[in-house]
């Protein structure tokens, strides 16, 4: 059976269409490539956090995630590597983005690949990638890669004839991605709200 790899990506923007949701497209279809350059075949679900805001915002109600808000974490949690975009507001990233990644378990993500991106209307936002979003997923324990990508509105339509433009950083942060899934040891995945065991734990330490 042929190795098949899934990317999940997350997408925080408001509009239809979003400059989140293009950047996000964007790293996903990099990563994708560098991984079928490999000979992987890659299946990519996509994520519109707004169409999950109520769910999420359920969940703090009720203290549990309805289905369809299940459907989407178990995904995420299933998947081989993650692409999680948000656009900035406030010089950090959007309450919904984050309110999304609070429903999800603080242990869930130990060790997962994952590229941040982000979108804004003025490039001193991209400090909001180092400052607000790396910090949050180094909590969450997860394997960032070392490029992340801001994209700010010099960056769209401009043909990308600068130096390091906009499809440069999304080529190399999809490039990273792939390489940390394809480096990635196997492991049992956990749906939503299941963890492992101890001793299933140790069993997979000295297998």
């Amino acid at each position: 059976m042929a190795d098949i790899k899934r990317i999940a990506v997350i997408t925080a923007g408001l509009s239809e269409p979003s400059s989140s949701r293009m950047l996000a497209d964007q790293l996903a279809a990099d990563a994708r490539r560098h991984l079928e350059d490999a000979g992987v075949q890659v299946e990519v679900d996509v994520f519109e956090l707004r169409d999950s805001a109520v769910d999420i915002a359920n969940n703090f109600v009720a203290g549990f995630a309805p289905p369809r808000l299940t459907a989407v974490i178990d995904t995420v949690l299933a998947a081989d590597g993650v692409v999680a975009v948000s656009p900035i507001f406030s010089a950090s990233y959007s309450g919904l983005f984050k309110s999304f990644f609070d429903v999800i378990e603080n242990k869930a993500l130990v060790g997962k690949p994952i590229i941040l991106g982000a979108t804004g209307g003025s490039a001193r936002h991209s400090l909001a990638l180092e400052y607000a979003l790396r910090p949050l997923f180094q909590y969450l324990r997860a394997t960032v890669t070392p490029t992340s990508v801001y994209a700010g509105p010099a960056d769209w339509g401009n043909g990308d004839d600068t130096v390091d433009g906009l499809a440069d950083r999304t080529d190399r942060a999809g490039s990273e991605l792939a390489s940390l899934i394809l480096q990635q040891r196997p492991a049992q995945r956990s749906a939503a709200g299941d963890e492992l065991s101890f001793e299933q734990m140790l069993a997979q330490t000295t297998s």
